[in-house]
């Protein structure tokens, strides 16, 4: 007699970030309202601008305290941010998306420590190209008729006004679960580690 299949255990999408203050995700967001109106773009959400650390795909629910407990260990001096002009990737053809290359040694000394732990907990395979940090602003849709070939962008972003080109200090890093919605993904955050005062 076979024995009976064990039910698959529920799988969640998760990724960590560097979260970034209120005020600049609204100072994007006043921008993205200016600078992405082409059609072709799919601006990104206020709410769900941040700094990928670490993507883990989908993970068992199993998993998620273990995931917790390196992102509480990952704390340390806020991360001195820097943005820069947005930029097509990638750069070559058509883009499929839109993103503000972030300049920040401390973001990326957090990166490298976020994952060790996680490589060495067995929860993530890094990727072979090296970290980059970024705040991806708008996507590019298909350009429809059952292609999936991104759409051609007629007007590309315009430069970020001077504010949003001051350093400022990030100062939180989140574990999130990615929920995937017809007009884009929701992200619900599962836990959170304060950064130190006194940015690096």
């Amino acid at each position: 007699m076979a024995e009976p299949e064990k039910p698959k255990q529920p799988r969640v999408r998760l990724f960590i970030a560097l979260d970034l203050p209120d005020a600049v995700r609204a100072g994007i967001g006043r921008w993205s309202e200016r600078a992405l109106r082409d059609p072709a773009l799919r601006p990104v959400p206020e709410r769900s601008l941040h700094i990928t650390f670490a993507f883990l795909g989908h993970r068992p629910e199993s998993e998620i305290g273990a995931i917790e407990a390196v992102v509480a260990e990952s704390g340390g001096p806020a991360a001195s941010v820097e943005l820069l002009e947005p930029e097509p990737r990638p750069r070559r053809g058509r883009p499929r998306v839109y993103a503000l290359s972030a300049r920040s040694e401390g973001a990326e000394r957090l990166q490298a420590g976020l994952r060790e732990r996680l490589v060495a907990a067995g929860l993530f395979e890094p990727e072979k190209r090296p970290f980059w940090p970024h705040v991806t602003v708008a996507r590019v849709r298909a350009e429809g008729g059952g292609s999936r070939r991104p759409a051609l962008v007629a007007r590309p972003p315009g430069p970020l006004p001077q504010d949003l080109l001051q350093p400022f200090d990030a100062v939180r890093i989140s574990l999130y679960r990615s929920e995937l919605q017809p007009r884009g993904a929701r992200y619900v955050p599962l836990a959170q580690v304060e950064l130190s005062a006194g940015s690096s």
